[in-house]
């Protein structure tokens, strides 16, 4: 098992390259052409995350990882590896703490679940739960091999409960990483740019982030074509959820044969896609003191190579002073552009949260109280009352997203 590369200190290079970061040119922060297998030793993992969905609708997850064996991952080698590992073991975790709903949580990660868990997460610098870097980021596949990274070309490599609500989730979000990534590319041309003086390049970086914003919101409006909410809201949304801030887990979860103390940490969130991060600093996009100290904290939910990015773009040269201090108005009106895109997205993702959590919860909460008794578990669609009003990474949802949203707007260079 190989340790992670530490390029959280990396300094900012001139010029700026997105292969020092672990960032590829084709596929942005997406692992390029994830693994789909793990090598045979540890095929008791994968034999048990493949069975997932089947395994916590019957009820049989929590005894499964009872009986398997405590691999040691000492012998998994390269990222590649070791990503899979993550999502493999983050997802058995996930079903194995929410298998009962938010009221027949756990208090104890058995050992041989645990141990290996924690290994795997120091190698890669990510914390022990799923994580958006899980969820998306390393959790897809292409049927066609040689076919385009298309919704109708792809998958998912591990699955939970939800069906094609599951998948679509996953998959429209991946999407949205992907028409990122021209985004990506123009922030690094327009940093160098800005190192050049050359207000043409930096023109057109610009054109190309606002084009990349925008194409990014469209993928997401792709959400509602792909995901049922009812699902998402009674199904999926409990198994993203994490042992921090979270009512229903008030005191963590201890990792057998790693601490005895219970650990705290956040579940997948929007707010741990790196890209964001990186328009946010590029921009020069100030949120408040606690939405701030709330996004920093989900960047320790980011591999560390991309972490080191988003600190290279802080360190960076002010785009917004640099184009104040021009008085270009072909400037000023291109980076209107780029914050008005993303204050765009953000209220297209508000819309997307308001009909996928409050709207479904009140039509989940109609549905329990006409059916009673009869409306079966809390996972099979009994209102999740403890985490109405957060987000799967603990926050407090729409006070969050609309105060992220409101401070993205405030960013505009007055004329």
């Amino acid at each position: 098992m190989e340790d992670h590369d530490s390029t959280e200190e990396t300094p900012l290079e001139t010029p700026l390259t997105l292969a020092a970061f672990q960032v590829s040119e084709e596929f942005g922060f997406l692992l390029p052409q994830p693994l789909t297998e793990l090598p045979a030793p540890y095929s008791p993992w994968m034999e048990v995350a493949q069975d997932l969905p089947e395994l916590i609708a019957s009820h049989r997850l929590r005894s499964r990882v009872q009986q398997m064996p405590q691999l040691n991952p000492r012998q998994l080698r390269g990222r590649e590896e070791l990503h899979l590992a993550h999502l493999v073991l983050s997802f058995i975790a996930m079903g194995y703490v929410w298998q009962e709903g938010e009221e027949g949580t756990v208090k104890i990660l058995p050992r041989n679940l645990a141990v290996p868990f924690w290994e795997v997460s120091q190698s890669l610098g990510l914390p022990p739960i799923l994580s958006h870097a899980d969820f998306v980021l390393s959790n897809w596949r292409k049927k066609d091999p040689n076919g385009p990274l298309e919704m109708r070309n792809l998958d998912t490599i591990i699955s939970l409960p939800g069906g094609e609500s599951l998948r679509g989730f996953v998959l429209v979000t991946l999407l949205v990483e992907k028409a990122a990534v021209p985004g990506i590319q123009a922030v690094v041309q327009a940093v160098w740019a800005i190192q050049q003086q050359d207000e043409e390049a930096l023109h057109r970086a610009l054109h190309e982030l606002a084009e990349a914003i925008m194409a990014m919101s469209r993928a997401l409006r792709r959400m509602r074509d792909h995901v049922d909410p009812a699902v998402f809201y009674a199904v999926i949304r409990i198994f993203l959820s994490g042992w921090k801030d979270n009512p229903a887990m008030p005191d963590g979860l201890v990792y057998e044969g790693v601490s005895e103390e219970p650990m705290e940490f956040s579940g997948g969130s929007a707010a741990q896609s790196t890209v964001l991060h990186v328009f946010d600093e590029f921009l020069g996009i100030h949120h408040s003191p606690e939405c701030a100290t709330f996004l920093h904290r989900m960047r320790d939910y980011m591999p560390p190579p991309h972490r080191a990015f988003v600190g290279a773009i802080s360190r960076a040269p002010s785009l917004k002073q640099h184009v104040v201090s021009s008085g270009d108005a072909r400037l000023r009106q291109a980076f209107n552009q780029c914050v008005s895109a993303l204050a765009d997205f953000r209220s297209h993702h508000i819309t997307i949260v308001t009909q996928y959590i409050s709207l479904a919860a009140t039509k989940a909460r109609a549905r329990w109280a006409e059916l009673g008794d009869r409306a079966g578990t809390a996972v099979g669609g009994r209102p999740l009352a403890a985490l109405d009003a957060k987000g799967t990474g603990g926050s407090h949802i729409f006070i969050f997203l609309k105060s992220v949203r409101d401070s993205t707007r405030e960013g505009l260079i007055p004329a």
